[in-house]
């Protein structure tokens, strides 16, 4: 079996070393960009299975680069694992917000760096066991084909992130129920997740938006946290 391409984007040598170590002794094939402006040539000559980007870079920094892949079909669906320096929320939303899947704040530890990567891997090949892994979940006018990774509302596709997308297939699939901010990442990320109920939110409204109309499924409950709405029956 081919080992999977990790592009890593850091500028700090020693850090940059430290992930390679962790990675490739996980049977990780790493390659290295230590340059903002020099990472979207990489992408496309090297084409890595998921890229692990530092936010504070020189030459471009790493929102303009994910921004940028995100609005390219090429790149829109590759794992984007974001690090920041700065344990502050607005960092990690704005990240989400422009598509990030996920994110590491520095110092981490290297056995959480490889939990990530390969959970962002599974995810990428459908290979996790979530929520109605095996069919499609129907609710509304909205259409989860898991084996795809493909979502449709009122027939047209939606393009999601891999997080967007694990958080509505885990909303859809348990209708009526309500589940609190952490409850959800526990279910799609796993227990011990550092996570900012902000960040949570950020996530919700873009699958809002992204719904258009049919975002409004997707509940708010005060003090809790949120539920798909359930199909009235006839």
């Amino acid at each position: 079996m081919e080992k999977a391409k990790i592009l890593v984007v850091e500028d700090e040598q020693p850090i940059f070393e430290l992930i390679r170590f962790n990675l490739e002794k996980e049977g990780f094939q790493v390659h290295g960009v230590f340059r903002g402006n020099e990472v979207i040539k990489e992408v496309a000559r090297w084409i890595p299975d998921l890229l692990i980007l530092d936010l504070m870079l020189p030459g471009a920094n790493g929102i303009d680069i994910c921004r940028h892949l995100r609005m390219q079909e090429a790149t829109r669906d590759l794992p984007v694992l974001m690090v920041t320096a700065r344990n502050e929320d607005s960092d990690v939303v704005l990240g989400l917000e422009i598509g990030a899947d996920d994110y590491l704040t520095k110092p981490f530890s290297p056995r959480v760096l490889v939990a990530r990567v390969r959970t962002l891997l599974r995810r990428r090949t459908g290979s996790d066991t979530g929520t109605a892994a095996g069919g499609k979940v129907t609710i509304h006018d909205i259409s989860i084909d898991p084996r795809r990774h493909l979502v449709e509302r009122g027939g047209e596709v939606v393009d999601l992130s891999l997080t967007e997308y694990q958080i509505l297939l885990f909303l859809a699939g348990n209708p009526g129920w309500v589940y609190s901010r952490n409850q959800i990442i526990s279910n799609i990320k796993g227990d011990d997740y550092p996570v900012t109920e902000r960040s949570v939110d950020v996530q919700i409204l873009n699958i809002r938006k992204k719904l258009k109309e049919s975002g409004a499924f997707i509940e708010t409950v005060r003090g809790i946290g949120y539920r798909m709405r359930e199909e009235k029956s006839d």
